[in-house]
């Protein structure tokens, strides 16, 4: 069996002194924020899995779409002998990726959870023994070193999620990305579009409430991890469209006025009824949009594809 390598590039304890310092600084702002990474425990990874599934939410359907469709094309286009994956997870849609590239020699899986690469990895190797893979764990976020793998390399970063960073950090990690990028290397990026309202609030406020537990959620990683005496069943979950920013906020709203106490930072913070905190969001993007962040960063976007009812893109870009 080829080679499995996990590196860590992050500290063992940079998650906990992390979730401090976003806790501190997002609750004693006005307005209260909180970064939606902190929903992705076990039990919230497990909720967006259903989330995926579930009848209204279309960008996991529509990306996997593409991707069966385009595989091929994204093949020809980049001879890519390395593939990258920003946020990897388990995996799933990597692998028409992976089936497509006929050259490709190692796989790169980049996430924060070690569980979540180590047990993606073993069901890869499993079915592709001839595949190098070297695992990071590490906060793409952040600036990140790439082990020396075969170019070119492909770096994917899939599901719409450069849609929960704000204009500014999009600007920032793109510019990383493209930093990252040698002669021959491209990035794959997948990207949400502006549609029709209703459908958009119905993706991220299901009838089932599989979303609004998966916000809740971040509410019992506070108490777990910090000794909150928060109640998730004091807040309700809020799905709003921002016409002016063309994005979807999620939000969590105080039902009555409360105090939540947080043991581990010595803070009190007070809700006022009604008050909101924001947890998400989720930005939409048009074609020139995107072909315009990624000329600020230093990409050239080279080729564009959607599903058959235009709802999500993924584009091909390299250095410029």
């Amino acid at each position: 069996m080829s080679p499995f390598l996990l590196t860590r590039t992050m500290p063992e304890d940079t998650t906990g002194a992390d979730l401090r310092a976003d806790v501190l600084n997002g609750l004693t702002r006005t307005p209260k924020v909180l970064p939606p990474k902190w929903f992705y425990d076990a039990r919230g990874s497990e909720l967006f899995e259903e989330i995926t599934r579930l009848p209204e939410y279309y960008p996991t359907r529509a990306e996997r779409e593409i991707l069966a469709a385009r595989a091929g094309e994204i093949a020809a286009a980049t001879g890519a002998r390395t593939l990258v994956e920003l946020g990897s997870g388990s995996s799933e849609k990597t692998r028409f990726l992976l089936d497509a590239l006929p050259r490709l020699h190692t796989y790169v899986p980049v996430d924060v959870s070690e569980s979540a690469l180590t047990g993606a990895a073993e069901a890869l190797l499993a079915e592709r023994p001839g595949l190098d893979v070297h695992a990071l764990i590490a906060d793409f976020t952040r600036g990140l070193a790439l082990p020396g793998t075969p170019g070119p390399r492909l770096v994917a970063f899939l599901g719409g999620t450069v849609g929960n960073l704000l204009p500014a950090e999009r600007a920032l990690f793109l510019r990383s990305v493209r930093d990252l990028l040698e002669p021959g290397d491209a990035l794959l990026l997948g990207t949400d579009l502006v549609k029709d309202e209703e459908v958009l609030v119905r993706a991220y406020d299901d009838a089932a409430g599989v979303t609004a537990r998966f916000n809740k959620n971040v509410l019992s990683v506070i108490a777990r991890e910090l000794g909150a005496d928060v109640d998730p069943a004091d807040f309700d979950h809020v799905a709003v469209w921002d016409r002016e920013h063309e994005w979807i906020e999620m939000r969590l709203r105080a039902r009555s006025a409360l105090t939540v106490k947080i043991r581990e930072l010595d803070l009190v913070v007070p809700f006022a009824a009604g008050e909101e905190m924001r947890t998400e969001v989720s930005a939409k993007f048009r074609q020139e949009g995107v072909r315009t962040e990624l000329a600020a960063a230093g990409l050239e976007l080279s080729h564009w594809w959607t599903d058959g009812e235009g709802r999500f893109a993924l584009s091909l870009s390299t250095a410029s």
